[in-house]
């Protein structure tokens, strides 16, 4: 009987992921690394599990070219986020017009649609702490609405939305098992919601 000895490798190299070689890349930007990759896990989650479109990560104010405390993220999620209580009116108001102005006969309820707006997005860690000041140093740093792909100032192509007058972000928390949590975040007092 003859014995072959075959020398088996077991230590093969294996290619990073893609989300692992977008998320560590380096940068060069002032922020630090793991905020760099946090804000780009978090790009990567909204445009892959949330399907938002035009996103961009931000590493400067785009109203003084500073750099911002942390990098941020803006994109336009699919739907509309958040629609201002007196804009809720209008937008019933002007669907309930539209529905009078159809058919007698014509089946349909109202049809509301708030057009979906470009959000600012705040990448945070589940264990960080998190303070009035430093919210307003974010607020301080950007505009009311994040500046279209591809341009460094505030306006574009859409006119803006008269109901949007104070700066809100969306806080997207992160746990240690990459788990995203997602809340609004306003500048100031907002007028609460009637039912």
């Amino acid at each position: 009987m003859t014995t072959i000895a075959i020398r088996a490798d077991l230590k093969h190299t294996v290619a990073p992921a893609h989300l692992q070689t977008f998320v560590s890349a380096p940068t060069g930007t002032t922020h630090l690394p793991n905020e760099q990759s946090l804000a780009r896990q978090i790009l990567h989650n909204l445009q892959y599990q949330h399907y938002w479109s035009d996103l961009q990560l931000h590493t400067h104010s785009p109203t003084t070219n500073h750099p911002l405390p942390r990098p941020l993220v803006s994109g336009l999620p699919p739907q509309r986020l958040y629609v201002h209580p007196d804009e809720q009116v209008e937008l019933l108001k002007k669907a309930d017009r539209a529905r009078k102005a159809r058919a007698a006969g014509e089946a349909g309820g109202l049809e509301v649609k708030a057009e979906p707006e470009r959000e600012w997005v705040l990448p945070t860690r589940l264990n960080e702490t998190w303070t009035l000041r430093k919210l307003a140093g974010v607020f301080d740093a950007i505009s009311t609405v994040p500046p279209p792909v591809g341009s460094s100032s505030t306006g574009g192509g859409r006119t803006p939305n008269p109901w949007r007058t104070t700066k809100r972000v969306v806080l997207a928390t992160v746990d240690s098992d990459s788990t995203v949590v997602y809340y609004i975040v306003h500048d100031g007092v907002v007028k609460p919601r009637q039912n």
